[in-house]
């Protein structure tokens, strides 16, 4: 069962899931981050290191976040991002929107 990230990490794109994978599942776009379902291991290490609470395993999600899984896999499987292996700096509206979200 792979992990998805949802909608909590658009306009965020913290990395410190990335800092935390072991096998370099997840892919960035402008706005957030994916996990590339069929990479992904299922060791759950990328959950706890979100600061915005946007990482679930699949069976987890909650019903208005489902359709997260889609989102993961069709822009991980495009081909079209990049491969993040490394943290970096995250989104300059990061802070403001960990901060609406209340975390």
């Amino acid at each position: 069962m792979p992990y998805v990230v949802t909608e909590n990490c658009v306009d965020c794109r913290f990395t410190d899931c990335v800092e935390v994978c072991p096998v370099d599942c997840f892919f960035a776009d402008g706005n957030m981050l994916v996990i590339h379902p069929d990479e992904c291991i299922d060791c759950g290490a990328c959950e706890p290191a979100c600061p915005v609470e946007a990482i679930f395993a699949v069976d987890d999600l909650p019903a208005d976040q489902a359709k997260w899984e889609k989102i993961n896999a069709d822009k991980a499987m495009s081909g079209d991002l990049e491969r993040l292996t490394e943290s970096g700096d995250p989104l300059p509206t990061a802070e403001a929107k960990r901060a609406a979200l209340g975390l």
